[in-house]
């Protein structure tokens, strides 16, 4: 819960839109795997280009945290409590 609750206290402090919010509550409530560009699209409802520029917002703000594998098979997870920036 102090997790939840410490991700939600970042991500009020940032200028998310809906579609953001949407995906951080999924995966905050039993999201299985990683998050990544089409399964952001799907689950928001928006073109890829549009889940890119969300997710790389997501990111600049420490709310997503990009798995080590890079290039087109990019995935995200979120931060560990200790990685949350304050």
């Amino acid at each position: 819960m102090l997790y939840k609750a410490s991700l939600w206290e970042i991500a009020n402090r940032q200028q998310l839109n809906q579609r953001q919010r949407l995906i951080l509550n999924r995966m905050l409530n039993g999201f299985k795997g990683y998050m990544n560009t089409s399964k952001y699209a799907k689950l928001a409802k928006c073109s890829t280009d549009t889940a890119l520029r969300d997710i790389r917002n997501l990111v600049t703000c420490g709310l997503l945290i990009p798995n080590a594998a890079g290039g087109r098979s990019t995935s995200y997870r979120l931060p560990d409590i200790q990685e949350i920036k304050k």
